[in-house]
């Protein structure tokens, strides 16, 4: 295929494709110039931010890994056409997704390296970058994030396959995983032209034509907790009295607040206050007995009385204090819901 271009409708040249020799470069386009991916035709108005390149996993480093002002997850993989492991792409990103998810289940370290390379790209952090590039205020920053975890958390990524050439048995198979699963998986096939000093990017996307079936979305099992399920898988791996402490945490949760039940692969609740403008979790619980406190900023000084570990060095507005339920003694969870009711009554107010 050829373009043919022109100034002012006169001088038109035709100019022939041309082959992309390196996938280091195409990598590197990509991180540079993340509009080129025509993420638009799935949602209007995105704006993709590359977080990092060569994000390190147990499976290996993922090409790219951004987000958008939802704070929805990108992992992006490149490939070339000639690599003769183009037929793995798909096993390849889902792999690297499965390991991100496995890896990092302390978000506080997952949000530390992204913040460590923040610093090295842009010269400032994490939570900085994504305000400026977004344009947003400190409580959409905070939501942005919340996003961020709860889609780590339940494994939920947009992966992207971009291929300089895409083979007809690629397209169909990732239609047919779009169609047949939970996964979101796009490819992009980028045409590329040089002209002088210019490079010309044409890019084209398969697998945003899929609308996903609401019998499949609710499909998935173990996804959608509730009282029974997160009760149930608790009682096979907690002794009686430990059973009978996240069950207190549970009841004080949905009596002086709103226990919400959790999308992920591990059981969880999370208390919110009643009525009130201030929608952000409080805690989160998991059924293995280990919970973290997702208002750390506010409660800070009165946790540490109770022997919750507070990292000394994060934005707390931002990080999740996380500790062990079962560790604490009656006491102590007496405290704990202590702070907790004299935090929503101050913020009730």
């Amino acid at each position: 295929m050829a373009i043919i271009i022109s100034k002012n409708g006169k001088n038109a040249k035709k100019i022939n494709k041309s082959e992309i020799e390196k996938e280091d470069y195409l990598q590197k386009y990509i991180y540079d110039n993340p509009e080129s991916i025509p993420l638009y035709e799935i949602k209007e108005d995105i704006h993709l931010l590359i977080l990092a390149r060569e994000f390190q996993t147990k499976s290996g480093p993922i090409d790219a890994i951004g987000t958008d002002k939802d704070g929805e997850i990108y992992l992006v993989e490149t490939k070339l056409y000639k690599n003769p492991d183009k037929r793995l792409v798909v096993a390849q990103v889902l792999d690297y997704g499965a390991s991100l998810w496995r890896s990092f289940g302390s978000f506080d370290n997952f949000i530390r390296m992204i913040d460590d390379e923040a610093n090295k790209t842009f010269g400032i952090g994490f939570n900085q970058k994504i305000k400026e590039f977004f344009g947003l205020e400190d409580e959409e920053v905070s939501a942005l994030i919340d996003n961020l975890k709860k889609n780590l958390d339940d494994g939920n990524f947009k992966f992207v396959v971009l291929m300089d050439h895409l083979h007809s048995q690629l397209k169909d198979l990732i239609v047919f995983i779009n169609e047949n699963s939970q996964f979101d998986i796009f490819a992009v096939e980028l045409e590329f032209y040089k002209h002088e000093e210019y490079e010309i990017i044409i890019p084209k996307l398969f697998g945003a034509e899929v609308k996903k079936d609401v019998s499949v979305s609710s499909a998935r099992p173990g996804r959608q907790w509730d009282e029974s399920s997160f009760f149930e898988g608790a009682e096979k791996i907690l002794n009686k009295g430990d059973l009978k402490t996240l069950k207190d945490l549970y009841e004080f949760a949905k009596t002086e607040g709103t226990a919400t039940w959790g999308k992920g692969m591990e059981a969880t609740f999370s208390m919110r206050m009643k009525d009130s403008e201030f929608q952000r979790n409080i805690f989160t619980a998991f059924a293995k007995g280990r919970a973290w406190i997702e208002i750390g900023k506010w409660l800070a000084g009165e946790i540490k009385k109770i022997g919750i570990e507070i990292p000394a060095d994060k934005d707390l507005k931002h990080a999740y204090p996380e500790f062990n339920v079962l560790k604490l003694n009656s006491g102590q969870i007496t405290t704990f819901k202590k702070i907790i009711n004299e935090f929503c009554q101050k913020v009730g107010k």
